[in-house]
């Protein structure tokens, strides 16, 4: 039934010619693109506090999405079906094993905090954001690249994350003893979901003496997801203990620096990374070593740049 609705859809996109495969394509790409990039951005210039829970629900969303992906290991749709054909670049976009979608868990977990963050406040902001979180599932299935499994679990699976790390928030509040044991208990699980999925078994399927899907490449994703989220650990334990970074408002400085910042986090996610320490390490350890970086310059460099740029004002 699933292939059929992607068949289904797949006709529809024939029968317009294409006239929306860009615009639900960008969607998605803007989704993981850029949209990751939007918790720092909070954290640094507009609410410390809400920072930490957008930067955090990403973490953890990016983390147990690739531990189900690399237990589950679906298929993607072209593979299950030589019927299904995705449209554009998608499925070069596309990385990763099929389920849950990646794509859903970042739009709902970004788009997701920030509707919890502004239904009180700008109700136009909140419910804009639940239509984007629609029309990016929605765009997994129209590009061809997802089951409609893979996006309802990517969505609940990130709601459930949503409201846990909204609790937990609420329970550590101001002590510094439990998110210590947080923090440990965090570097903890990066060890053992590297440890598993490292040496756990992997579908090994052949047509015509060609593997299928191969699975180090299959890695690669949550092995960026592990190299985030322990930057995330040691970036919030260092400003903890050390930075204790505090937004300058008010600061002429702090808007250009904010963009400055994000520019060169996506400069180093999409170019310097890939070309240096990724070419250095490969797939596996380069991908981790590089979101650490990009993760701990987040939180740990650039808060202490925008502080000192602001003083000199």
């Amino acid at each position: 039934m699933d292939i059929q609705y992607l068949l289904l859809l797949q006709e529809l996109r024939n029968a317009t010619g294409g006239v929306f495969d860009e615009f639900f394509n960008a969607l998605s790409k803007f989704a993981v693109d850029i949209m990751p990039f939007l918790p720092f951005v909070i954290f640094w210039a507009v609410d410390k506090k809400w920072g930490y829970r957008y930067i955090t629900t990403w973490g953890i969303g990016e983390l147990v999405n690739g531990i189900i992906k690399l237990t589950v290991c679906a298929y993607r749709p072209w593979i299950r079906s030589d019927l299904i054909e995705p449209a554009g670049d998608s499925k070069v976009a596309a990385t990763g094993y099929s389920f849950p979608s990646g794509h859903t868990m970042v739009a709902t977990v970004t788009y997701g905090t920030t509707f919890v963050w502004q239904k009180d406040k700008r109700r136009w902001l909140a419910i804009l954001c639940a239509i984007l979180i629609a029309l990016t599932g929605f765009s997994r299935n129209f590009l061809g690249v997802h089951t409609p499994q893979d996006v309802i679990v990517g969505f609940c699976e990130s709601i459930i994350i949503i409201l846990i790390v909204g609790l937990v928030q609420k329970k550590t509040e101001g002590n510094e003893k439990l998110l210590d044991i947080l923090t440990i208990a965090g570097l903890a699980a990066v060890v053992l979901t590297l440890a598993y999925i490292m040496l756990k078994p992997y579908p090994m399927d052949y047509v015509d003496g060609k593997l299928l899907v191969d699975p180090q490449s299959m890695m690669n994703d949550t092995f960026k997801a592990c190299g985030a989220f322990t930057g995330l650990m040691i970036g919030s334990y260092i400003d903890r203990h050390y930075l204790h970074y505090e937004i300058p408002v008010g600061s002429a400085n702090l808007p250009i620096l904010t963009v400055t910042g994000a520019a060169i986090m996506f400069a180093w996610k999409e170019w310097f990374a890939p070309a240096t320490i990724i070419a250095a390490f490969g797939g596996h350890w380069g991908n981790f070593i590089a979101r650490v970086i990009m993760v701990l310059f987040a939180m740990s460099i650039w808060p202490v740049v925008i502080n000192k740029e602001s003083a000199m004002v």
